[in-house]
């Protein structure tokens, strides 16, 4: 309960939590948008390679869960090098 602060500033402890939780959610927001580029990135030169060499499905889903696992093999090592937990 923090009624006795009312009108006076927040410990430093509170904002740098506040902070950490903000570089969090931006970090993984950031993480998501490299994702779906990424996935569509290489979903698409897979179709064009696909289109190129005619095997229809085969380049097109290989790159596509290659680029997947690239990104989460990345976020892991972040999160890691951060010290999240994981």
């Amino acid at each position: 309960m923090k009624g006795y602060l009312i009108g006076k500033k927040q410990p430093k402890e509170d904002s740098k939590q506040s902070f950490k939780t903000l570089s969090g959610v931006l970090m993984l927001s950031a993480w998501g948008l490299a994702m779906v580029v990424s996935s569509f990135l290489f979903l698409y030169l897979g179709y064009l390679v696909d289109e190129i060499l005619g095997t229809t499905p085969n380049f097109m889903l290989c790159s596509f869960f290659l680029a997947i696992g690239l990104c989460v093999w990345r976020l892991y090592a972040e999160a890691k090098k951060r010290g999240l937990g994981l």
